[in-house]
């Protein structure tokens, strides 16, 4: 087994992930929530077509939240966990890191479409987009390909199931519990 110093790759390129990650979901956590409950009547006119049931879905609360960004943190500490232990070879690794460039993407796309702030925008330009940039550049420089095309593409199926996954988990988890049930 290969350590990421002994491979070329050093911790911060495989243990950044989880860093980065931290960063940028700190953020999510301060700001979510509320964001949510303040953006959705804008939003429920500029999307019309969505139903009820959707718009009920999108009220997350602070407790939901947490549980969701702690669930999504296990599974980035086993991609970090797994791309230290190969030396970044770790396919888990490297579509995990494609998934949070993306990720970090998507979250400045939102801002864009919506003409403001949203959760997890201000940390995407300064923390999640360079990182994930410079991970990149580290791995190719260290000979660890990175699958091209085909992992952009488990990346991004990757980024929604995950991320559906841990909300629905956290939906369930968070469940305010009825007194006697």
């Amino acid at each position: 087994m290969k350590s990421g110093r002994a491979s070329g790759v050093p911790g911060a390129v495989t243990w950044g992930l989880l860093a980065a990650w931290a960063a940028n979901d700190l953020e999510e956590i301060a700001t979510m929530a509320g964001w949510l409950r303040t953006a959705r009547p804008g939003l429920e006119k500029r999307l019309p077509w969505l139903s009820d049931r959707v718009w009920e879905r999108a009220d997350l609360s602070q407790r939901e939240v947490n549980t969701a960004i702690g669930l999504m943190g296990v599974v980035v500490a086993a991609a970090a966990a797994d791309g230290a232990r190969t030396g970044g070879r770790s396919a888990f690794f490297r579509t995990a890191l494609a998934g949070f460039g993306l990720h970090g993407v998507v979250h400045m796309a939102q801002s864009a479409a919506y003409g403001g702030y949203t959760p997890g925008a201000a940390t995407s330009p300064t923390v999640v987009i360079p990182y994930s940039l410079w991970a990149l550049r580290r791995l190719r420089a260290a000979g660890i390909p990175m699958g091209g095309a085909r992992t952009a593409a488990a990346g991004l199926a990757f980024l929604p199931v995950a991320v559906a996954g841990v909300h629905l988990t956290a939906r369930v988890v968070a469940r305010p519990r009825t007194p006697g049930a």
